[in-house]
């Protein structure tokens, strides 16, 4: 298949939902519109707006090609994330929102039948994230939903079936922490038959595969050409991964930055995973596992920021590093590498400017943290709104001896899921420079990895 000239990539993260409008030989991005992912409290219980997003596609499709012109279409979503329909293709029940707590009330009960780490390369985690504990939970508070489900679909997938009707789920959601994956077989794990799920589970595809085309009520909305071509679609962090998967031969990692901060290693360093700090193991694009771990970075960072813009000046920095002013894991305690850690304030900052700088530093440690975690080696990638903090990735630098890029592009999620209409790719980044006042970062650095251990070790 020829390169598509103008791409339209459907980017839902677990804050705003996207849709952008990709050059395919290019990869600029030529129009981005955003809604918030905002959730609907209930009932029955806090769910995602699929039909505000729907219709929010929609209307934005059509104007994408009335403009430029669409010519493929590619869908990219957070993951944690399932969507239950029924014979007729109907929501059997809306989409739950990974964050509610309900799952927590059967966690006994779930733990009895899930399959092992080893298995699944997938941790315990807590409310929904893992999308087995979800399945369960709404079985079990709602008897007739199993014989009412007929289809499970991951996410990405369910934006495909809006638009072409084809069921399908992908290797990198079911890879996505969800219990449901044996990563190295390229299997469901034996969770599925657990759950009665072997003959609904839409069957797995490599997220490249194309779908179909679109529906005749998608065409008559938008008016693309009804052989427009929809792919199966990708897991959000694998989406960044995807364009130096594409470009390196080497070992490297991905530190892809939103809501979560995710870091990923490819061809990095044995590790033996810790599943007690928010380690997994991830499916890419290709199907291969991919040593990785996350903590809520994005989260932590609008809660600590409280709405300040303002940036540090050097004498902010100063202070921070002289004075030791550290942001200590962890902010949600809930996940990541310091989960059940209370974190706070070693000493308390002094100016705005000060507490900006110590929590960018905060988040540099926290990702140098899970880089090591799974082995990384080669140059650090950094995807993303991070990609744009200069003092995050002055930190970075000087905790990765392959050093550290910035991706060209400021939405890698987009160009990595419009590269799934292109066999090759050259991943285009920069050299990040060498961090400042390298003697203060190095006592920096060792302080506060002997304060946020010990804290874990008091856990």
């Amino acid at each position: 298949m020829a390169i598509p000239k103008h791409i339209a990539v459907i980017d839902v993260g677990k804050t705003n939902a996207k849709l952008v409008l990709v050059d395919g030989e290019t990869l600029e991005e030529l129009a981005v519109v955003t809604r918030p992912n905002k959730v609907l409290n209930g009932p029955p219980y806090p769910h995602f707006d699929l039909d505000g997003h729907w219709a929010f596609f929609l209307e934005h499709l059509a104007a994408f090609n009335a403009s430029h012109g669409v010519d493929a279409i590619s869908v990219t979503t957070h993951g944690a994330s399932v969507v239950l329909l029924d014979q007729d293709g109907g929501l059997a029940t809306p989409m739950l929102d990974y964050e509610h707590t309900g799952p927590d009330a059967l966690a006994s009960a779930y733990d009895a039948i899930r399959p092992p780490f080893a298995e699944t390369g997938s941790p315990r985690l807590p409310m929904g994230l893992n999308i087995g504990a979800q399945l369960h939970w709404l079985f079990a508070r709602d008897p007739e939903l199993h014989t009412r489900t007929a289809h499970v679909i991951t996410y990405p997938q369910y934006w495909g079936y809006r638009l072409t009707g084809a069921w399908a789920s992908d290797v990198t959601s079911l890879g996505c922490h969800t219990d449901l994956w044996n990563p190295w077989k390229g299997q469901p794990s034996a969770l599925v038959e657990a759950l009665d799920l072997s003959s609904k589970l839409a069957p797995a595809h490599c997220s490249s595969k194309v779908l179909g085309s679109l529906t005749p009520e998608v065409v008559a909305a938008t008016g693309l050409a009804p052989k427009t071509p929809v792919v199966c679609g990708i897991h959000d962090s694998n989406a960044s991964l995807m364009p130096h998967l594409l470009g390196h031969k080497e070992a490297f990692s991905v530190v892809s930055t939103g809501t979560w901060v995710v870091a990923m290693a490819v061809g990095g360093a044995t590790r033996a995973l810790d599943r007690a700090r928010d380690t997994l193991v991830n499916v890419n694009a290709l199907g291969d596992p991919v040593p990785s771990a996350r903590f809520m970075g994005g989260r932590e960072y609008e809660l600590i920021r409280g709405g300040s813009d303002v940036q540090p000046t050097e004498a902010d920095r100063s202070a921070v590093l002289q004075n030791q002013v550290m942001l200590l894991p962890s902010v949600v305690q809930e996940s990541g590498p310091f989960a059940g850690c209370q974190g706070g304030w070693s000493t308390e900052p002094q100016t705005d400017g000060q507490r900006i700088y110590a929590l960018s530093l905060y988040l540099a440690l926290m990702a140098g943290t899970c880089l090591d975690l799974i082995g990384a080696k080669g140059p650090v990638i950094v995807e993303g709104p991070f990609a744009r903090n200069v003092d995050f990735l002055s930190m970075l630098s000087a905790l990765c001896e392959g050093g550290v890029e910035t991706a060209a592009s400021a939405t890698g999620t987009s160009t990595g899921a419009a590269l799934l209409l292109r066999k090759e790719y050259c991943s285009q980044t920069m050299r990040f420079s060498a961090p400042q006042h390298e003697n203060l970062i190095t006592e920096y650095i060792a302080d506060w990895h002997r304060l946020s251990n010990a804290a874990r070790e008091r856990r």
